[in-house]
């Protein structure tokens, strides 16, 4: 790198408050498996609430995200399969390549930590091993949401929740990964499809992504929302998926040999629990680890499908922010309005964004 780099940021510097909009220094030199990208759009995520909300951290401060989408910039030693002016999707599942060592970043004297992956800055060292190579024509926000949303609902459906055509699935949180759990449902010719979330305006997206059936959490309450499923279903839906990281009784509503899947976590300081063994028997629970997905397969397949019209994405993103409003980007994903947030990192007229 013949030039230092200063990049704009989001920095976590304490945990519990605002993220501090500011720049850092990019480090000049790269070491092995190391990738300098330049950041388009990045993703805004549930996990990143929970490491800002989280009760220790001892590697403050450090930069955020793990979805994005970016052109490579400068390569590393050892980095073999991508070069300059490729476009990439930056994900946090692990794919082929060197997994390098974390960069370090200067931030008004200060040292400030980067993962294998961030994407909250406009500039990022990336681990060769974060990064796929996508085709040029597809758009750096669509490419963002393969990073987690897309990729993790997805290899849900395929890998963990082993849904088969016909089966009956429920969806308990209807955002990012949510609504792509049921399009990917649908995809898969399940019946019903049932959504739950507490925002009509979600339900009704949820709707247009190929949910059968819909139900208000606030307005019906669990116990009216549970009542109806198992007249729908006779003993209850062969699928559960959590992606709220509130709702107890997911369990109650899957039938003997069921499956729930937990994608949404509970709070930092709080416990998921269940309301009775006994309504456990039978019943397997999975935590997900982002669907189980593979990037260097999964993603030019998903891409494929989009290019061809066959996968609903546009329509996922809901809300678009500059950097400098990340912390009003955080504040909307964390009132659970969203479907995809977009962090845009380079401007945008304003008819554009929502």
């Amino acid at each position: 790198m013949a030039e230092e780099i200063i990049s704009k940021a989001a920095i976590l510097e304490k945990l519990g408050s605002q993220l501090v909009v500011d720049k850092i220094i990019i480090p000049k030199k790269l070491t092995a498996g190391q990738v300098l990208v330049q950041i388009i759009c990045s993703g805004v995520c549930g996990s990143q609430i929970r490491e800002i909300e989280a009760k220790e951290d001892r590697f403050l401060p450090h930069l955020l995200g793990h979805e994005g989408g970016g052109k490579v910039v400068q390569t590393g030693p050892g980095v073999t399969d991508l070069k300059p002016g490729d476009h990439v999707v930056l994900h946090w599942r692990r794919g082929p390549g060197i997994e390098s060592d974390f960069p370090i970043y200067t931030w008004n004297g200060l040292r400030v930590g980067g993962g294998l992956i961030t994407t909250f800055n406009e500039y990022a060292i990336v681990s060769e091993n974060r990064l796929t190579k996508i085709p040029k024509h597809i758009p750096f926000d669509i490419a963002a949401l393969m990073g987690c949303a897309v990729t993790t609902a997805f290899g849900l459906i395929d890998n963990e929740a082993w849904l088969n055509i016909g089966q009956s699935i429920m969806v308990l949180g209807c955002g990012g990964v949510g609504l792509n759990v049921i399009q990917a449902a649908a995809m898969k010719s399940a019946y019903p499809i049932i959504a739950i979330d507490v925002y009509d305006h979600k339900l009704e997206m949820a709707e247009e992504f190929g949910a059968t059936h819909k139900f208000n959490a606030i307005k019906t309450g669990y116990s009216d929302i549970l009542s109806a499923l198992f007249t729908l279903t006779g003993n209850g839906v062969d699928v559960a998926v959590e992606c709220s990281g509130k709702a107890e009784w997911a369990h109650e509503a899957v039938k003997p040999g069921g499956r729930v899947i937990l994608v949404g976590l509970p709070e930092a300081d709080k416990s998921l629990r269940m309301s009775s063994m006994r309504k456990l028997f039978g019943k397997t629970i999975i935590l997900s680890e982002g669907g189980g997905s593979n990037p260097a397969d999964d993603i030019s397949r998903y891409l494929n499908l989009y290019s061809l019209g066959k996968l609903k994405l546009d329509e996922l993103i809901t809300h678009r922010y500059p950097l400098e409003e990340i912390n009003s980007a955080v504040a909307r994903v964390r009132s659970g309005e969203c479907g995809r947030c977009i962090i845009d990192m380079e401007e945008r007229d304003e008819q554009t964004r929502k």
